[in-house]
């Protein structure tokens, strides 16, 4: 089953930290991609650009809307996503308690739906 890995984490504390630590961060999330490449259960994720770099389209009746950065103002930010095939939930929760944002952010872990597929199927 897919499940989506979204990354949560607040941008500032990741832009304000010192480049060595940064670099430590990223290794440890190249470490763990080629670990799950391995596994054939990794296909694929990528980090998202600051927030300040977005923005959110809105349909009114009719009539496109278009703001600057995300939708709502939070703590946290979505900051980039893994894409896995595995087994079950479990399997799921496992690998995202593996992604360093987990630490100090969180990680919401969503089954996909696949298109043209009832829901709950």
């Amino acid at each position: 089953m897919q499940y989506l890995l979204l990354i949560y984490d607040q941008e500032a504390q990741l832009e304000n930290m010192p480049e060595k630590e940064q670099m430590a961060i990223f290794q440890e999330y190249v470490k763990l991609v080629e670990e799950l490449k391995e596994r054939k259960v990794y296909l694929g994720g990528n980090p998202l650009k600051p927030t300040r770099t977005a923005a959110t389209v809105r349909v009114r009746k009719g009539k496109k809307g278009v703001t600057d950065g995300p939708f709502a103002e939070t703590k946290e930010q979505l900051g980039g996503y893994f894409l896995v095939d595995v087994k079950d939930l479990d399997e799921a929760l496992e690998i995202a308690a593996r992604i360093p944002a987990a630490r100090d952010g969180s990680i919401e872990v969503r089954p996909i739906q696949p298109m043209g597929r009832a829901q709950g199927v």
